[in-house]
């Protein structure tokens, strides 16, 4: 019935005279200039002949003595280079490495262990070139304390070599001061100090003259306090009429020259009656006062006192 309409029929003649005229182009060979060269990809084989293989042989064995043994990296010394103080951390390891290994030795009580003198902190510093703060090094005595405390007779060789490496040169307790004698004129000589006087005495057998600073004790000490103050080792052991006194004071005020004096008198007493000490230590003669002033603070009267407090 379409085919009965003449639009449809010259359609469809169109469209058979068009596929006429592309048929012979569209299977033609296409055409290459002369200039240009067509490769064709060559077929390529990944398998390697028979012929060509190389032989597989086993690697040889490795040579162990040939092996660098020295490392890569410079290994330090000590396991505590790292550390802030490694000397420091090095003698504690060794010491609690010690306690732990004769931590079963009988040991005695602390009053009887052998008195020893071990290193100062600054000295210790000094000696090793380290800052120890003191709180560690007081963590480092009380172990070589419990190292002393071993019992004499059972004491090893390593911990007595140990304990010699931390004691203080010219032990102290080992010492003994050569007792102090008179000179060739008969006379003794004591040093005391209070505050900031010093004083120098000499004391020699005589009828119980007094010069201070080559004048009467009168004239120095112009109060009575301060006069008993100065003589009192010679009252409290009732030497004032045999010995007569020469002193030399200076710094301080009144009361601190007369307390010098009688630590320094005190101490020239001895030389010439050792037999005394109990009487003049029990007397507060020949033990020096540490205490010093306190200074003034600034919003204060004085060192402690301040004003009276106002409201407005």
């Amino acid at each position: 019935m379409t085919w009965q309409r003449p639009s449809c029929i010259a359609r469809a003649f169109r469209s058979a005279q068009i596929n006429f005229q592309l048929e012979p182009h569209s299977f033609r060979q296409p055409c290459l200039s002369t200039g240009t060269t067509y490769l064709r990809p060559q077929q390529r084989s990944l398998s390697t002949p028979a012929e060509h293989q190389p032989e597989i042989t086993a690697a040889p064995p490795i040579d162990t003595t040939k092996l660098k043994t020295t490392p890569q990296r410079i290994l330090p010394a000590s396991p505590a280079y790292f550390t802030g103080t490694p000397k420091f951390i090095d003698h504690v390891l060794k010491l609690e490495h010690i306690h732990s290994k004769y931590f079963l030795l009988p040991t005695v009580p602390p009053g009887e262990a052998p008195r020893t003198a071990f290193l100062k902190h600054a000295d210790y510093k000094n000696a090793i070139n380290e800052e120890v703060p003191a709180a560690k090094y007081r963590q480092l005595q009380k172990i070589l304390s419990r190292l002393n405390q071993i019992q004499p007779d059972r004491v090893p060789q390593e911990v007595k070599d140990i304990l010699k490496s931390f004691m203080r040169p010219g032990d102290p307790y080992q010492q003994k001061l050569a007792p102090k004698r008179l000179d060739e004129m008969g006379r003794a000589r004591g040093v005391g100090r209070r505050k900031t006087s010093h004083a120098r005495v000499w004391l020699v057998e005589g009828e119980g003259e007094v010069l201070i600073n080559g004048k009467n004790i009168v004239q120095v000490f112009p109060r009575v306090h301060d006069r008993e103050s100065a003589l009192w080792p010679l009252r409290a052991t009732n030497r004032l009429d045999k010995y007569n006194v020469f002193a030399i004071t200076r710094g301080g005020g009144v009361t601190g020259q007369a307390e010098a004096i009688t630590v320094a008198l005190g101490k020239a007493l001895l030389v010439h009656e050792p037999a005394m000490k109990p009487i003049l230590r029990k007397a507060g003669c020949i033990s020096t006062d540490p205490r010093q002033v306190e200074r003034k603070k600034h919003g204060h009267l004085k060192a402690r006192k301040m004003p009276a407090w106002v409201r407005r």
